[in-house]
């Protein structure tokens, strides 16, 4: 590009510098590369790769850190370990049916321990990489909306310790990082924000209460099939159905109140982004 600043991919890079018969150093070491690949000279390929990757840090420093910082990410893949967590967690409460119930349960719980805190280092990289809050696309509300889900059964389970709320946090937990495994195959998993959604207010304000009214929604559907599957197989003590009830009941209530105020606030925003409360209209 003529400075800095400017980013052109290849092709209006040669374009623009028809006008000046001057190719960008980028665009001849990306030549240079590209042939010694070619020709199979993986010295020359690996001096050419070098040149660029020093070309870049001089030119654009922040975005080349920020890049190794996202590489470093994908490396470890937090929300893939979190996924084999959430499987051990499972496998735990079963196995707290058949064997050492009050072991396998509280080795359980410090399973879901690991890997809720996993999940959130997984997290909050994600908005420390993009400088945004949690929620942006539908990968990130797929994380979010399981992240949620299983912070408000840790502390369910916390209290009650009864495996119940153990068990929703690992199939939630799961099934949500399953879902946002594969959104991730569609294309950029950081992306740019389209130009009406670029609010930092807002995505932190309507669009996190709102996901969290959908987290804890879920919650509530999960603990009330627990419930009716428990009762139909003749496994539902008065004592769990009462804890069952409790934790779903109060869920319900808090999902309902964040729900209310995340479509307040969603419809504040529509008629600040384009002058109406409800619809859709980008320009």
């Amino acid at each position: 590009g003529a400075g800095p600043d400017d980013w052109l991919d290849a092709g209006n890079a040669l374009l623009k510098s028809m006008a000046t018969a001057e190719v960008p150093p980028t665009i001849r070491l990306y030549d240079k590369a590209l042939n010694a690949y070619a020709a199979g000279k993986t010295g020359a390929f690996a001096a050419a790769v070098s040149e660029l990757a020093a070309l870049s840090k001089e030119r654009a420093p922040a975005a080349v850190a920020n890049a190794h910082r996202e590489t470093v990410f994908n490396r470890v893949e937090p929300f893939y370990q979190g996924t084999i967590l959430y499987v051990l967690v499972f496998l735990l409460i079963c196995l707290s049916w058949l064997w050492r119930p009050e072991a396998s349960r509280r080795a359980a719980f410090w399973v879901l321990s690991l890997a809720l805190f996993v999940h959130t280092a997984g997290l909050l990289a994600r908005m420390w990489l993009q400088g945004r809050p949690p929620v942006t696309n539908l990968i990130s509300s797929a994380i979010f909306v399981g992240w949620a889900a299983v912070l408000f059964a840790w502390i369910l389970e916390r209290v009650h310790k009864r495996g119940f709320a153990a068990l929703a946090a690992s199939i939630i937990g799961f099934c949500t990082l399953i879902v946002a495994h594969h959104l991730a195959m569609s294309g950029d998993t950081l992306e740019m924000m389209q130009a009406v959604l670029d609010s930092n207010f807002w995505l932190g304000t309507h669009v996190v209460t709102i996901t969290i009214g959908y987290s804890s929604t879920f919650l509530a559907a999960l603990f009330a099939i627990v419930w009716i599957l428990r009762r139909a197989a003749g496994r539902l003590d008065g004592a769990s159905s009462k804890a069952l009830a409790q934790m779903t009941y109060g869920v319900v209530c808090f999902s309902l109140l964040l729900s209310f105020v995340g479509t307040m606030l969603g419809g504040i925003w529509a008629d600040q982004s384009w002058g109406r409360f409800w619809g859709w209209d980008p320009k």
